[in-house]
């Protein structure tokens, strides 16, 4: 194989092999093909796009570079949820313990923070002790003794994947739907998964900010997963505000905490409680959506979904005392409240910028090697279609310190669009397939 055939070849539009794609997947982890070389197809799928075919070749590529984990042995239906991001995206962390509650073994390997958007490992070890680094062997232990495992993808699960990843962050090359596709998919296969939930979030928040682009990648991850033999079931839900009121580590950790206790937010509740109801049917537990959210719901109540919480926090090296009585965790150096500064209606929040601000307040990655503080971030107190008068309190900052408060506090009012007129709220879903 000549790598700059394969780049022409697709330069022009023209359809891989599959032995194409497995022999350059194979030579790019292996160092024979130098990451000069794959930037520059990279770019040339960015371009000219996939195929259906092309992408399972991808995915199927990607899957063999590494180890696959081996659930078979462990009874019981093997699902889980991926969502591709957002803005005060704190679903995974409600959503796992209901969903193994109910009966369903989640195996579930997630990502860290990645720009404006928040990751569900850096939440998870905002927990004091809390281990997401767990070895293949630890995670399967978990998995079958308390149906329920989060951790982080592992040197030997699909580092092609890790590779290309790499450096599509580096080319631009991130948004590319067929790429997204083959990352997602490889890992999730790569589990030992029966089954998949996909949140696709579309918005100003969102990863891809466009709805047809958000609708296309729903659909292809739907048609390529089925083809791994996975039941899916893809669900396009709202990324034009933050999910929630809490933007950042520790203060979102205890939002996810009062849900499963039967409180929280509205609209996150409604979002874990359909991604988890879909889990809940592709599992057969339930057969009716309507039953599995009943049953759900009932779940909550019993407080059986936030003792899973707690007993995942433990065995997985976390101290618990710090989720029963929160007030001893460390809180920010400066709390401060951001004030709006007219009459009106909120009508629009730019989401991306308010998570740019949690951001540069540390609750997330300016580079690689960033520290992330965990008990920073806001805590959003209007959302569109809430009246607002003169004076009345936008958002509370948790920051580390004064200058990082007004730093703040100087961007925060112009992420909201507020007008005389009232404003309807956007849905929180859009399509389910």
């Amino acid at each position: 194989m000549i790598p700059t055939d394969l780049i022409e070849k697709k330069k022009q539009g023209l359809e891989h092999s599959t032995a194409e794609i497995q022999e350059l997947i194979s030579s790019y982890v292996s160092g024979e093909i130098p990451d000069y070389q794959m930037a520059a197809w990279l770019m040339a799928v960015n371009f000219q796009g996939m195929s259906d075919s092309e992408t399972i070749a991808l995915v199927d590529a990607m899957l063999q570079s590494g180890k696959r984990i081996d659930l078979k042995h462990i009874p019981g239906f093997k699902v889980d949820k991926h969502s591709t991001g957002g803005v005060g995206d704190k679903v995974s962390l409600i959503l796992a313990p209901l969903a193994a509650a109910a009966g369903c073994i989640v195996p579930m390997i997630s990502g860290r923070s990645l720009g404006h958007s928040g990751g569900t490992l850096d939440k998870l070890e905002s927990i004091p002790g809390f281990r997401v680094n767990l070895s293949l062997k630890k995670f399967v232990e978990l998995v079958e003794k308390y149906g329920l495992a989060m951790g982080g993808q592992t040197k030997e699960l699909v580092p092609a994947d890790r590779k290309m990843y790499a450096l599509r962050d580096v080319t631009a090359t991130v948004k590319s739907l067929p790429l997204i596709c083959g990352s997602i998919l490889s890992k999730k296969i790569a589990e030992g998964i029966d089954g998949l939930v996909l949140d696709v979030k579309t918005g100003n928040g969102a990863f891809l900010t466009e709805y047809n682009q958000s609708r296309k990648l729903a659909q292809q991850l739907k048609r390529v997963g089925e083809y791994f033999g996975l039941k899916v079931k893809a669900v396009i839900t709202d990324m034009n505000q933050p999910l929630g009121q809490t933007v950042g580590n520790w203060l979102e950790v205890l939002e996810a905490v009062d849900c499963l206790k039967g409180q929280g937010p509205q609209d996150l509740w409604e979002v874990t409680l359909d991604l988890t109801a879909w889990m809940v049917v592709l599992a057969g537990i339930n057969k009716d959506f309507s039953q599995a959210r009943d049953r759900l719901v009932a779940i909550i109540k019993s407080g059986e979904a936030y003792r899973k919480f707690l007993q995942m926090v433990e065995v997985q090296g976390g101290d618990p005392s710090f989720i029963e009585k929160p007030e001893k965790y460390p809180r920010a150096g400066y709390i401060a409240p951001v004030t709006a500064s007219e009459n009106g209606y909120v009508h629009a929040i730019d989401t991306y910028r308010i998570g740019m601000v949690a951001l540069a307040l540390g609750a997330g990655r300016m580079t690689l090697n960033s520290r992330i503080k965990p008990e920073v971030g806001l805590i959003v107190q209007k959302k569109i279609g809430d009246a607002v008068a003169k004076g009345e309190v936008l958002a509370v900052v948790h920051a580390s310190d004064r200058t990082a408060f007004e730093e703040a506090a100087h961007t925060l009012p112009a992420c909201y669009q507020i007008k005389e007129t009232p404003a309807v709220p956007p849905p929180l879903f859009y399509e389910t397939f």
